[in-house]
């Protein structure tokens, strides 16, 4: 590896330092959070920040307190997995209700911690190794969960065993449907809301180290699209052993991608169909179990779960959901006009020039909201008035705002080219910075961004930092590709590898074709019931627009690479379009929908079962048929500890071409998942530059 992998494999990405995982506290005095000692320290302590004196004081450092960690128990190992955590030490903590007391598991044991400064950090019993501390509302008490069942400390086991897992959030709730967590201590402290898991229905999937043949397989239960879901039931557990299940219509609509308790007598949880086209907000009675509708969502393609805070209930009692402003007519916007908006009781509070992102809570009486107002790359933050629907700039200026509030104190956080920048900001009108001790980003990168075709999409373009207008350049497409990500953003950090991979001689083009977010509703759901006809078309379009606008792009040497639903339209390019798509790398590819998981897959595909052979979408959708047409080099690489894109999606493909007799090259990585974690990422980038040098010349 070279210098720039060296140093990015060796500060996770440019992450090691940066202060992540903010939390307020005590009425928005702390300001809790997770930060390691510099950017070559993988180790994340706990620090809290008092916005009364500004001072910042490491509460628990890891390595004193786990000298000798060893190995993270499997669940919790799982869990980071889902929630993308590849820092070490301190991944999570969880505050009590008055956010004076913070608890954390670290390699299994549970430890606890006050923020007054004046003590260590002391270790929780447990019945063994634990997962997913809470403490109640004064943090006498911790509820967690050890071996599938929930405890509270002091006090013991508090879940029957009746062969359900207790307390967790299962896979398809905290892979998709953004809920991690499953269980809810009542404001009162007393008595818990839990989630009952029973995954006996769902088919085992397996993993096997092959350098280690004599260890045996681990396994794990998985919701394979068409196939069962978990059963996922909520309970109230009482202090006396009394237990009352909400009683909600389950079979109608089982996921469940919130909870919570709104007060000691009233739990608000948010249910959605299996197919994700209607979300209700609930009402449930803790004494009874008994529920009532507060609120309804719907959307004839799926109901978009990329706005965060909503469905809500305001102070006043009207109810905050997300919509859709209507289609735009002739003379809208290239994408059609409609914006992701937001509700009160039915009626739209924002317009189309305004895609609303996330609610952050209230401040000074009015919604304090994250939105897009320009440019699909940039964030604002605004004060909505929700009486009027005026808004009230926040951060409005280039580049990516984003907000954590708490009692009139803000923790504002900028991203734009020159860097990554965050201020508490007090309702007295003082600022504090809290300390980043991560590496500065090597390169400042500044990308051409253009909306092209007819649909407005959007790309960016990233050349060589020495380029000499006039040189023609080879082609590389570094794409995801897929619903819920954006791709083309003003956050800084993305494009440290894209510039790295422009310095080595190509022209570096991105793509946010239609079905990824935050361009317009209309543009998220054109990939609805077909994931590959949009993808490849928008890709295959908007590259050819680009070559059209800038002469030194090389269309006669394309290559195109990705990871995730990036490497399956990387395979897809050279399979079905070798004529634009002269090599591809694809890593971790999810060749065949029908074994990708059920909320993700059906939520834009629908039911395999319900589908007409003449209008299947998961066959049109699936690599495997198109192996015996390739023509082009492809190299697809996979983590053999992959538990998201399941290994045997790449060596079903590789297993295709190989008895089509399509020669093509595979890296299988043992022990590695989907994160790509310990500076895995950057040596896989070292290998496909060989391989894009030696194909494109």
């Amino acid at each position: 590896m070279d210098d720039f992998l060296r140093l990015s494999a060796s500060t996770a990405r440019f992450t090691y330092g940066a202060p992540r995982a903010f939390a307020f506290g005590d009425e928005g005095r702390l300001l809790w959070y997770l930060r390691s000692t510099g950017p070559a320290d993988a180790f994340d302590s706990l620090w809290v920040l008092d916005t009364a004196t500004g001072a910042e004081t490491r509460l628990a450092d890891p390595r004193e307190l786990c000298p000798e960690p060893g190995e993270l128990p499997a669940v919790e190992r799982r869990l980071r997995e889902r929630i993308r955590l590849v820092a070490a030490g301190i991944g999570s903590y969880a505050l009590s209700g008055d956010g004076r007391r913070a608890v954390f598991p670290l390699y299994g044991r549970l430890y606890g911690v006050t923020a007054d400064g004046t003590g260590r950090p002391q270790q929780i019993p447990a019945a063994g190794p634990a997962l997913d501390p809470r403490p109640n509302s004064d943090g006498t008490r911790t509820a967690y969960v050890s071996d599938d069942a929930l405890y509270v400390e002091p006090g013991g086991r508090v879940s029957p065993a009746d062969g359900a897992r207790w307390g967790v959030a299962e896979f398809a709730a905290a892979e998709e449907l953004g809920r991690s967590r499953g269980h809810w201590w009542s404001p009162d402290g007393v008595t818990l809301l839990a989630a009952r898991v029973d995954e006996s229905a769902l088919q085992r999937r397996y993993f096997a180290d092959p350098g280690r043949p004599e260890l045996p397989a681990e396994d794990f239960a998985y919701p394979e699209a068409g196939g069962p879901n978990a059963d996922v039931q909520l309970w109230v557990l009482g202090p006396d052993g009394d237990r009352t299940r909400l009683d909600w219509d389950a079979e109608a609509y089982p996921y469940v991608s919130d909870a919570g308790w709104e007060s000691a007598g009233e739990i608000l949880l948010t249910v959605q169909d299996r197919l994700q086209r209607s979300v209700l907000l609930l009402s449930a009675d803790p004494a009874t179990g008994r529920t009532r509708e507060l609120s309804r969502t719907t959307h004839p393609q799926w109901v978009d779960p990329l706005v965060p805070g909503t469905p809500a209930r305001l102070p006043d009692g009207r109810m905050l959901t997300a919509a859709d402003t209507p289609p735009a007519t002739a003379g809208g916007t290239p994408s059609g006009g409609a914006a992701r908006a937001l509700a009160v009781d039915g009626e739209l509070l924002t317009g189309d020039g305004v895609q609303v992102r996330g609610v952050a809570g209230l401040h000074e009486g009015r919604l304090l909201i994250e939105a897009g107002l320009r440019d699909p790359a940039e964030q604002q933050v605004l004060l909505l008035d929700p009486a009027t629907g005026e808004l009230t700039p926040v951060a409005d200026g280039p580049g990516v705002h984003s907000v954590t509030a708490s009692a009139g104190t803000l923790l504002l956080t900028s991203a734009d080219a020159e860097g990554i920048r965050r201020t508490v900001r007090t309702p007295d009108g003082r600022e504090f910075t809290p300390a980043d001790l991560s590496r500065p980003l090597p390169y400042r990168v500044v990308p051409v961004l253009e909306r092209v075709t007819e649909h407005g999409v959007p790309t960016a373009l990233v050349l060589p930092r020495d380029h000499v207008p006039g040189r023609r350049l080879p082609v590389l497409v570094d794409a995801y590709g897929g619903p819920g990500y954006q791709d083309i953003s003003a956050e800084p950090r993305r494009w440290q590898a894209k510039q790295w991979w422009a310095d080595q001689g190509f022209a570096v083009v991105t793509v946010d074709n239609r079905g990824t977010p935050y361009v317009s509703p209309a543009f998220t759901h054109a990939m609805y019931r077909g994931f590959s006809e949009v993808t490849l078309e928008d890709q295959v379009a908007a590259l050819q627009a680009l070559g059209a606008r800038h002469g030194d792009l090389d269309l006669g040497r394309v290559g195109v690479r990705g990871w995730s639903y990036g490497g399956y339209l990387s395979a897809l390019a050279v399979l079905r379009r070798p004529d634009v798509f002269h090599a591809a790398s694809a890593g971790a590819a999810p060749t065949d929908f029908r074994h990708y998981d059920t909320a993700y897959t059906e939520r834009y595909l629908g039911l395999p079962q319900e589908r007409p052979q003449s209008d299947d979408v998961y066959e049109r959708d699936s690599l495997i048929p198109d192996a015996p047409k390739l023509t082009r080099p492809l190299l697809l690489t996979t983590g053999l500890a992959d538990d998201n894109v399941h290994p045997s999606h790449t060596l079903r493909l590789s297993q295709a071409l190989t008895d089509a007799g399509r020669p093509h090259q595979l890296l299988a990585l043992p022990g590695v998942t989907h994160m790509t974690p310990g500076g895995t990422k950057e040596k896989v980038m070292a290998l496909e530059l060989e391989f894009f040098r030696r194909e494109l010349g």
